[in-house]
């Protein structure tokens, strides 16, 4: 029996003003930087998670816009497979109210030249891919995806 299960992630590119909205967290007892990003819940869809995980993470409320891309990573074979679903989005508030994840330290708003020579604090080499293909223009259709509608759970 096969127990490989595939970790459907999301992660959102946010720019204003030529920067681009990253946090800096604490994974696996060290300081990174990561795109606003993280897990798929059970019901979710794809567009929703991003929202979520965007705000979540950097309290900015974001209208998700377009589509980036597929990015498929194996850090380790014991670490299983990450299949991140990238978006592009636009700011549009911040909620002072909203308290970030537990392990996010900070969200800031750092140049691609600044995430770029920052490489060895990235979270994984998905952080800098994302941002090249932002950088070349990349944006494919929300359309592109599509997501079943979720039967409707009974009480």
């Amino acid at each position: 029996m096969n127990s490989f299960q595939p970790h459907i992630t999301v992660a959102t590119m946010v720019e204003q003003q030529g920067r681009l909205l990253l946090v800096r967290e604490i994974a696996n007892g060290r300081e990174v930087i990561n795109q606003p990003a993280g897990h798929v819940e059970a019901g979710e869809r794809l567009v929703q998670a991003a929202f979520r995980e965007t705000l979540e993470e950097t309290a900015w409320r974001v209208t998700v816009r377009a589509f980036l891309g597929v990015y498929i990573f194996q850090p380790r074979p014991e670490a299983g497979v990450f299949h991140r679903y990238c978006f592009i989005a636009e700011p549009d508030t911040r909620d002072p109210a909203q308290r970030l994840d537990d392990g996010i330290v900070e969200a800031l708003w750092l140049t691609p030249a600044e995430i770029e020579a920052r490489m060895d604090d990235h979270r994984s080499p998905l952080v800098w891919q994302c941002v090249r293909d932002w950088q070349r223009g990349r944006s494919l259709p929300l359309e592109l995806i599509y997501e079943h509608p979720w039967p409707l759970q009974q009480a």
